[in-house]
């Protein structure tokens, strides 16, 4: 059974996990991390500001892809952990807690004399959504099971964020399968690329329609 992108299978829970699975891959989230902090700086040093997360998302794409999958580390003697089930592990423990902390920090008591046309707007974005990914993405996506899992995605991109997308595919490939194609697309699109054609928009639009 191919190993799933986030999150582990039923199958995959029963496999065992050391200290040095769990640290190995604590270094290569911090080694990311710390590329991509570089990496902002030096873009921010050329007028372009991107939000922290994009560069240490490219730092660690470039950083798996080009360290070889044989290459011995020096302390712990692995392999870089891509999928493994220790960072499924930390990737499930971090969605988990920024969803919790996202929702806890919700003053939706704040809101209550704006309830009517709140819960108009989301019940009008609901139907968009679901119309866009029915007649839009999953036909587009090739209407087989990665189109399913990258529409599920989008769903929740479209009714809230990259978190929420992670959150929704991960939920269908753990029951269903893996799907490396969706948790490749949807995370360069909603979270990089997005972000990047905003940093160009947005000073672009305020520069000539600002005033």
């Amino acid at each position: 059974m191919e190993r799933l992108d986030v999150g582990l299978s039923e199958e995959q829970r029963k496999e065992g996990l050391g200290h040095l699975d769990f640290l190995d891959a604590i270094l290569a989230i911090h080694l990311s991390a710390i590329l991509g902090l570089f990496l902002n700086e030096i873009l921010e040093g050329a007028g372009l500001k991107l939000p922290l997360f994009v560069t240490c998302l490219f730092a660690g794409i470039v950083l798996t892809n080009v360290i070889p999958k044989d290459y011995a580390r020096v302390v712990t003697g692995t392999r870089w952990p891509s999928r493994t089930p220790a960072m499924s592990l930390i990737a499930d423990m971090s969605l988990g807690t920024f969803l919790a902390m996202s929702l806890m920090s919700m003053q939706l008591w704040t809101l209550i004399e704006l309830a009517g046309p709140i819960f108009t707007i989301l019940a009008a974005q609901f139907v968009v959504a679901v119309a866009v990914n029915l007649f839009v993405v999953f036909p587009a996506m090739g209407r087989n099971y990665d189109a399913a899992v990258v529409s599920a995605g989008f769903g929740g991109i479209s009714l809230g964020a990259t978190p929420t997308a992670m959150a929704n595919m991960a939920a269908v490939t753990t029951r269903y399968g893996a799907s490396n194609l969706a948790f490749i697309v949807v995370p360069l699109v909603c979270a990089f690329f997005i972000d990047l054609v905003n940093a160009l928009l947005i000073p672009f639009f305020l520069g000539n329609f600002g005033n």
